[in-house]
Parts: C-alpha cells; structure tokens; sequence
C-alpha cells in the first residue's frame, strides 16, 4: 500500500473548503430524509403530496445528521492530507448516513450501477430503503465502506482497532454513539490503546458523538459534568478535544469549530506517529479524540405538534410519522427538506453538483470505496506450514499408547504459522493462550502485543507481539472482526464455557457473513475460528461454573451457509482441523478440543483423510466384519467422548465377543446433517452406511445429547439412535468422575450397547460387572480423591 506521511496541516480549513462541507452535509441530510420518507418526486419538483411518501416510514433520524457532519469533514481532511482512512460507523441505526454518504461519493452508483447519480437514481435509492426487496435501515453489507453492522450497538471501537492492526499507514475514524457508549464491550475497548503499536500499527481516531438521547432516555455521559466526562477519557489514556456544534450557534460557527478540532487531532497524531518513527517516544502516546456535542435530530423541526423534536428523543427515530395523513405534518416535512436548498446541491439531472463534492477525496481514498472495508479484496491466502513437522507419532500397531495434549502439539504448528505470516495472522484470547497449551511454543517465535508498562519479571511482552491478551472475550472477538474484516486472518482462543460471553458477537457475525454472500462486489473473507479449550470435560478442578459446552448449539442455530463445528479427538486430527479452517473464507468455525494430555489414536495421514471426509469408522476398534454385520454402532464426537467410546469398545469385545460392533467417529457435526439443511451435509444413503437405517446407534456426544438428535431427526435411523452427552451436572471433581456423573463413561455405553443390541439376558454377567466396575471406580474417588487405576492408566489393548 501507498504511504502518506500522516502530513500536518499547513494552514486552517477556507471558507471555502467550509462552504463546500457545509454543501456536502446538507446533501447528505437531504438524501438521508429522502430515504425514510420518500419514494417519488425525490427532488421535490411538485409539491408533496400523500403518493409521493412510503406508506411505513422506517429509520432512524436522530444521530444521522451528526454522522453526516463528521464524514463531510473527514472528506475534507482525507482529501489535503491525501490520508488512507476508514469510517467505522458506531450508531449503526443512522444507516441512512453511511448511504447517502456513499451516493455522493459514486460509489453506490460503481457498486450497484441501476441506482445512478441522476433523478431516477436518487428515486430508486430512496425507494430501496427499509422497503421489501430493498436494503435493511443499519449500516451493512450491502453500504459501501462498512464493516460495521451496528444493529447492536458495542462492538464499533474494538473492531476499528482490530482494523489498525499491522496497517501503519491507515487512519480509522470511529464514531462512538453516546448511547454505544453505555454498553460492556464498548467500554472494555477504551484499553486497545494500551495494545496498539504507534510504529507497526494505524491509528485510531475514536469519536464520541454526544447527542443526549437514546431511545427515550437521556444517556450518561452527555449528563454527567463535563470535567468528568473528560477526565474519563484522560484515564483511558486519551487526549481528549471537546467541540459543541448546533444549538443556537451559526452553521458557520460549528463547521469552523470542528474543523480546527479535526485538524488538531490529526495534526497531534502526525507528531506522534513522526516520534515514533524517529525512535523518540519515551512513553506510550495519549492519543487524541474527540468528544462531539450535537443536538439530537439536529436540523430537523423544532417543534411538531406542540412537542419539542430537535434536541429530544422525539427525533430519534421518524419525528413525523403522519405525512400521508396530516396535512400539517406533510407541510413541516416538505419544509424540512426544502431548507436544505435541494436546487443548490443537485443539478437537472439530480446529480450532485461541483459544490458538494469538491472537498471529497477521489478513488480509494473515498472512505465508502477504500479496499479496506472490502477485506476480501486484500485477503491473500496463509503460508501454512506442512503438519508432518508437528505431527505426533502414532504407531498403528499400538494405537493409544502414547499421550500428550493435542492443544501443545497444535500450539507448535501455529508458532510456525505465526512465524511465516508476520503481518497478517494474529492470536487472539483472554489470558489463556499459556492456559490453554499452545505456549510455550507460540512464544518461542513472538510475545504478547504491549504498550503499556512492563516491570521486571513480566514476560513475553513486546510492543510487537503477534500475540494479543486481554481479559475481555468481547474485545478479543471485537479485535479479531475487524481484523478479518479487513483483509488479514486469525484465531480466538478460550475457555469452552465462556465463550458464551460472545454469544451475540457470534449471532451478529454470522448474519453478516450471511448477508455479504448476497452482495456480489463483496469478497469472502477469511473464517472466524474459535478454539475452545479447557472444556467441559476437564474442568474437573474448577467446578460448575466452568462446565458448559453449549456455545456448539448457539453455533448451529445460525445459517448452515456460514457455521462449522468440528470436534476433533485427538492431536493430529486437531492439526488437519485446524489447518483446513486456517484456508477456509465466509464461514465461522468452531473448534473444539481438549488441552490436557489424551491417548493419540490417528497418524496423520489417517487424520487428514478422516478429516477430509469429517466422520468415519475406526476399523481397528470394531469387531464387524463382511461375513458379520454390525449389530449394533458405537459412535462419539469429541476427544474425551471418543476415549469413553473406544474404552467401551475394548470392553465389549471381551465380554461380549459375539457382538458385531461398528464404531464411528465423527469431527464434523453439519455431516450428520442431510444435504439438503448444510453443506457438508450426508446424502441418506450414504448416512446409512456408516450409521444403518435399523441397528441401535449409542452415540457419545461433547455437547447436549439433544443437539444430536436435533441434527439427525430426520433419518430413518433416528429412532434407533440413543445419544449420551453432558445433562447438566458438574462440580469439582475428578475427570472419569465427571464423566460417570452425566452418563458418558465407558460401563454406562457398553450397559447401553448390551441393552440395545439385544444381548441383556444372554450376558448378564456383563451386564452386571461393568456396573460393578462403575461402582467401585465412583467409591474410588470418594475415598482417595482421584480416579481407580484401572481408568485413569487404561491403554487401548494392543
């Protein structure tokens, strides 16, 4: 990418440059009403009548004027300094701001070419919003320049951060909703600063929009005194400039006022980013922002119908919402948007003219066209290193023997990885990266990312890590986001069980990703991965609290299209898994796997073609042959699972050697699925090849038993499919103890595989003994505080 040298102004903006901004916002305020009221006459050249309004009048007014205002003086800026920037939209309710600002631009017209800059143009994108077979009322996929959706408000400040990683050349204005402000995610994101680094990384401009009002209350921080407000910001180590537009001010006034602060502030980072190369920052840099005062609906009437509008909560949304049936509030609008000028900003075609978009930046300077909010664009694929250097050894002849914790092992891949890729590949978790097995080879090659203070005996922190800890889920999800979604890769490491936490970042996601695949000029980007770790299985010693393996189902609610579930059992089929969802675009894939020390079962070249296939059977685990079909199959998803299963094998066979048994493994849950409902979807046939349409299936599950059944209760076998998972009880206890507590544990499915195959009464003793076994292993823990020998040391019979 081109370089700017983050220039400095060279003198205050010209009433000229002002009076082309001043155009430019009107325009945009005029093309953003015309959006949620109009679908003819878009130039008002008849008077309004009743036809010419949409007869549901949806969007949302009140914080679009102010977005308005600060992308036409971005405009101005970006344009002198020629400035790579992105504009991250925090309110994403003033979707009718991101596109009236990308009409005026050209690029909606480049990107969707039936909406021309021209009368009929105008018409067409004023009909489109909000209306059926349009365009939604938030910023999103289809708004030229977003990667920020922001129908749920929080996220905005963690992913311009995550978008100025690794691109030292890119300015990301944020606008930060006083009401955003308010959320958990939004105020974690304040601390990114401490993260980023002044030399390798862009900058941040965050920008707190003070309108006053959410919804139907007042919002904190435009009502506590101002002293506080900017001491608050000065705590999150920002240097914060106050500017208050609107008002009874002059339009004038405001625009020369905020665009001194805008020059400020960018001049501030020109010095910081010039020290920083100069090698002479002593200390982390306060960064500037701004703190923006604006009414609420600002320019909208003042009063309808007795109540105050402009500057209340009243202008949040429509702040007239009867135009086709009351012919004063019809007068007020048409009103309203002729006091714009509407002759002075578009010409006889509905073009805009010279005057409006003199101070806009040209080509991908645009911040509606810049690639960088179509990530995809820049996206180049991944070194990834050959997994046959971190493989672990497996024997075939004595399958279980070794043991080592599949995350260390993956952790070893991913140094190499991180090693190969060192602009565009990041670590992303809470505090667990060494928690979770993947140090201490990640840190072999890179540290943690830090510009905060480091003390003696800190380690592994580094203004350039390529590693980034922080305990919030919601900033390290919001961080990576913005990272994907301009252009680079990653990989969100965490607890199983608080991987909950983000649960609407993943809802939220998901439906862009779904969204973006309808909008042909978007490019995929790369896959969202999640690896959970410290499962639910081995929280053992931490107890309830952390025992919950239901993020999977929250996965699968969403669109087959874009979600992946992959339950790995053992390190080299995590390896494959891993390095297949590393590859992968426009999808978010959750990983599942264990970090402590498990039985390996596959080579790698087994556990690249079971992976390949997403399930298989394990034919050196079952007893069926040609000559014998399988009576009954034993089936298991997830590593500890899998080891219950494969030890419930073992058991079957020598008690019950006339028991033909099929066992199943299966890494990828959307195969479960028909064809029809995902796309890794089995064909029924090929489903029962693997699973029968008529044997009994006991199926061990990581998650809720009743997700299987979910997946799957469309087969012809389903009836005959008997699925044990976690039921919801846990505490701090040993591992095989916990496993016995939800039925998963080895006596309890090979009990279940008697039963259902039909051998109950011919093997009694069996039947009886592995209860008894069962028993004397629960006593074994009560008595001496870990698990019976005979579990804990098993190895799978050689």
């Amino acid at each position: 990418m081109t370089a700017p040298a983050w220039r400095l102004s060279t003198a205050p903006a010209s009433p000229t440059a002002l009076e082309q901004v001043d155009a430019w916002w009107r325009a945009a305020n005029y093309l953003s009403i015309g959006q949620i009221y109009l679908q003819e006459n878009p130039l008002l050249r008849e008077p309004l009548e009743p036809e010419h309004l949409k007869r549901r009048l949806l969007g949302h007014w009140g914080t679009t004027p102010g977005l308005n205002f600060v992308y036409g003086h971005l405009g101005r800026v970006i344009r002198e300094r020629e400035q790579r920037a992105l504009f991250v939209m925090g309110p994403g309710h003033g979707g009718p701001s991101g596109v009236a600002c990308a009409w005026l631009e050209g690029t909606y017209t480049e990107r969707f070419p039936d909406i021309e800059q021209s009368e009929r143009g105008m018409q067409r994108l004023f009909r489109q919003f909000s209306f059926p077979g349009g365009i939604p009322s938030h910023a999103a996929p289809e708004t030229p320049g977003s990667i920020n959706e922001g129908g749920e408000l929080g996220y905005s400040l963690a992913h311009a951060y995550g978008a100025a990683l690794d691109d030292p050349e890119l300015l990301v204005a944020c606008v930060i909703g006083d009401g955003e402000a308010e959320t958990g995610p939004l105020a974690g994101s304040w601390h990114a600063n401490k993260l980023l680094n002044p030399v390798a990384d862009g900058v941040v401009l965050p920008i707190l929009h003070l309108n006053g009002w959410k919804i139907a209350n007042p919002t904190l921080l435009a009502r506590i005194p101002e002293h506080e407000l900017l001491e608050l910001m000065r705590g999150y180590g920002h240097d914060p400039i106050l500017v208050t537009v609107g008002g009874d001010d002059d339009t004038a006034g405001s625009h020369r006022r905020f665009a001194a602060a805008l020059d400020d502030a960018l001049d501030r980072i020109a010095a910081i980013k010039a020290d920083a190369a100069a090698g002479t920052l002593t200390a982390r840099p306060a960064w500037p922002m701004l703190v923006l005062r604006s009414p609420k609906g600002w320019t909208c009437p003042k009063e309808v119908d007795g109540q105050a509008i402009e500057g209340t909560w009243r202008a949040h949304q429509v702040p007239l919402e009867e135009v086709r049936e009351d012919e004063e509030h019809r007068r007020l609008l048409e009103e309203w948007l002729r006091s714009y000028r509407p002759d002075e900003l578009f010409d006889e075609r509905g073009a805009p003219r010279e005057l409006v978009t003199a101070a806009a930046p040209s080509g991908d300077l645009r911040m509606s066209a810049t690639p960088v909010a179509n990530g995809g664009v820049l996206r180049q694929p991944l070194s990834l290193a050959a997994l046959r250097g971190s493989a672990h050894e497996v024997d075939p002849a004595r399958r279980g023997a070794s043991s080592t914790g599949s995350t260390a092992v993956l952790g070893a891949w991913l140094a190499e990885v991180l090693r190969d890729n060192p602009e565009t590949f990041r670590l992303f978790g809470p505090d667990e990266t060494a928690s979770n097995r993947l140090a201490p080879a990640v840190y072999e090659v890179t540290d943690k990312q830090w510009n905060a203070v480091a003390l003696p005996g800190d380690e592994h922190l580094s203004p350039t890590g390529r590693v980034i800890e922080v305990l919030s889920e919601h900033l390290c999800q919001g961080l990576l986001e913005g990272y994907l979604l301009t252009g680079r890769h990653g990989l969100f490491t965490t607890y199983e069980a608080f991987a909950h936490i983000v649960d609407s970042m993943l809802n939220q996601h998901a439906k862009w990703l779904e969204s973006a695949m309808h909008v042909p000029w978007r490019e995929p980007i790369s896959g969202l991965n999640y690896l959970l770790s410290s499962h639910v299985w081995r929280q053992d010693h931490n107890g309830f609290s952390h025992q919950d393996p239901g993020f999977i189902d929250v996965a699968l609610n969403k669109s087959a299209e874009v979600v992946r579930v992959y339950l790995p059992f053992d390190a080299n089929t995590l390896l494959a898994t891993t390095d297949h969802c590393l590859r992968s675009t426009g999808t978010i894939n959750v990983i599942v796997a264990g970090k402590q020390p498990q039985p390996q079962w596959l080579t790698l070249d087994e556990a690249a073609e079971h992976c390949e296939r997403g399930l298989g059977v394990l034919p050196w685990a079952g007893t069926e042959t040609d000559e014998r079909p399988a009576d009954a199959v034993l089936a298991a998803a997830g590593d500890v699972p899998t080891l219950e299963a494969l030890a419930a094998a073992s058991l079957l066979r020598e008690a019950v050697p006339e028991l033909s048994l099929r066992v199943v493994n299966v890494v990828d849950l959307g195969r479960l699925q028909q064809e029809e409902h995902h796309p890794h979807g089995l064909p029924d046939a090929e489903y029962d090849r693997f699973f029968t349409a008529d044997k009994p299936v006991v199926f061990a599950y990581h998650g809720y038993p009743w997700t299987i059944h979910r997946l799957t209760y469309r087969r012809s076998g389903h009836d005959q499919l008997h699925v044990h998972g976690f039921l919801e009880r846990g505490t701090t206890t040993t591992p095989f103890d916990m496993v016995m507590m939800n039925g998963l544990d080895r006596y309890t499915l090979a009990i279940d595989v008697i039963d259902r195959a039909g051998f109950a009464q011919s093997h009694a003793e069996a039947r009886q003994s592995f209860s008894a076994a069962r028993d004397r292993a629960k006593a074994y823990t009560r008595e001496h505080g870990i698990d019976i020998p005979e579990v804990a040391d098993w190895e799978w019979p050689a």
